[in-house]
């Protein structure tokens, strides 16, 4: 349950998560020029389309994130991203919520922009696609953990009664994270090989690369 619906959290949490996402998002459409444009759009679009399909697992069900993926392609562009297709989201299909878009937005783009961040580089400058896919797939595994651990602290936070719901879902993510990590790490191996050049976010003029 990456998408908290509206009426479970507090306002304090609301405000807090909201502010940050604002935050982030700033940050990445501060760094995004026209050329990333599309790039940001197709992940976007990917995003949304991924995530509409739901395994329920126990009393939860779970979707692709794809956060490592898209932190590793847009960096701190992630959070555009997300915000607009969670955005579409719940004013479409009911998902998560308007309320808690803030805190959905936070608590998926956050980890995958954190993933970008450390391991990015490292997979650019992997020595050969397969190792450059199993840090993507490390970076995916992790992304989910944030994921879950940002739910589950908003939950908390919310109301401490929340805590054993909390933990059943965070097992929830599991298989997610197992999921996760095979198909990420699959994407980002093949596009190490055949487009490497699409694993640099490349959301400023002065980071252009050579042909």
């Amino acid at each position: 349950m990456a998408h908290i619906p509206d009426g479970l959290l507090g306002l304090p949490v609301l405000i807090g998560t909201g502010a940050l996402a604002a935050g982030g998002v700033a940050l990445g459409l501060r760094a995004l020029d026209d050329r990333a444009i599309p790039r940001v759009a197709l992940l976007a679009a990917v995003f949304f389309a991924a995530s509409l399909v739901a395994v329920p697992v126990g009393p939860s069900s779970v979707h692709l994130l794809l956060s490592g993926v898209m932190g590793i392609m847009l960096g701190w562009g992630i959070f555009p991203a997300v915000v607009v297709a969670l955005a579409l989201q719940a004013a479409l299909f009911g998902m998560g919520g308007l309320t808690s878009l803030g805190t959905n937005t936070l608590n998926i783009a956050l980890p995958g922009a954190l993933v970008g961040v450390v391991l990015g580089p490292m997979i650019r400058n992997a020595a050969s696609p397969a190792r450059a896919g199993a840090l993507a797939a490390l970076g995916s595994v992790l992304a989910v953990a944030g994921t879950a651990a940002g739910v589950a602290l908003a939950l908390f936070l919310s109301a401490p009664e929340f805590t054993p719901a909390a933990k059943v879902l965070g097992l929830t993510y599991l298989p997610l994270a197992l999921v996760e990590a095979a198909v990420s790490g699959t994407i980002i191996s093949f596009l190490a090989r055949v487009e490497p050049r699409a694993l640099h976010p490349r959301l400023s003029p002065e980071e252009d690369l050579p042909a």
